[in-house]
């Protein structure tokens, strides 16, 4: 049995939503990840702050404060991988009790269909917490580098080695913030997926749904027209 041989039991709708999906995935990350410069999302826009906050830190003593913060980031991601893993744990439980799963679906759906086409959809949503799962970790292993790096950032300016360092300490950072948010967006995902146990057309809604909350949420949002909001300093500039 080829690993296509259950696909033969979908619909051309039901492939076309699984498209959509995938589609809409790949596109919206690569959008909020690659956003143009004239047109900054909130994930870009907090790339820059997280920059800036290494070398404020430079000059910080003592660093209890950044020490704080990095430790609630780091917190977050436990939170978020931990929970994404009782997410699959649950998953792979409904795959060892589909009757459950077609009797819940079964009274909102009239369709009967066989058991591998209820194992797909729960794959698929198996396949985007996975992929939750393994971002989070890599972005709490990130932030941990992240602690290191800033620990050994020099408290004096004028140390040659003070501002390289806190280069490196703010790109890791952002890398681990792009992990983050990645897994954040898998779980959205999955989330959009789950939809499909009522059919074609309540993924396809989900998906449309779930693209315009992420890019609202980058593009249109309340605390994008605050950081986009120039500073004080640069105010008194221009006038």
């Amino acid at each position: 049995m080829s690993w296509t041989d259950p696909f033969a039991y979908f619909n051309s709708l039901d492939l076309a939503a699984l498209a959509l999906l995938f589609g809409s995935w790949a596109l919206t990350g690569f959008a909020i990840d690659n956003a143009p410069r004239g047109l900054p999302s909130v994930s870009g826009l907090m790339a820059q702050y997280r920059r800036e906050w290494m070398v404020v830190m430079i000059s910080r003593d003592p660093r209890i404060f950044d020490a704080h913060i990095l430790g609630t980031l780091r917190q977050g991601t436990s939170f978020f991988a931990s929970a994404t893993l009782i997410a699959i744990g649950g998953s792979l439980a409904l795959l060892g009790d589909l009757d459950r799963v077609i009797g819940l679906a079964g009274d909102l759906t009239p369709e009967q269909e066989p058991d591998v086409v209820w194992e797909v959809k729960i794959l698929i949503i198996l396949l985007f917490l996975a992929n939750a799962f393994l971002k989070f970790v890599w972005s709490n292993r990130l932030f941990g580098y992240c602690a290191v790096v800033m620990a050994a950032v020099p408290n004096d300016a004028r140390d040659a080695r003070a501002a390289s360092r806190a280069r490196k300490a703010g790109e890791i950072n952002i890398t681990a913030a792009r992990g983050f948010n990645r897994g954040l967006r898998s779980l959205y995902f999955a989330l959009a997926t789950a939809a499909w146990l009522l059919g074609s057309e309540a993924l396809i809604a989900a998906t449309l749904v779930t693209v315009l909350v992420l890019l609202r949420r980058e593009f249109a949002s309340q605390s994008r027209a605050v950081l986009m909001q120039p500073d004080d300093s640069e105010t008194h500039t221009q006038t």
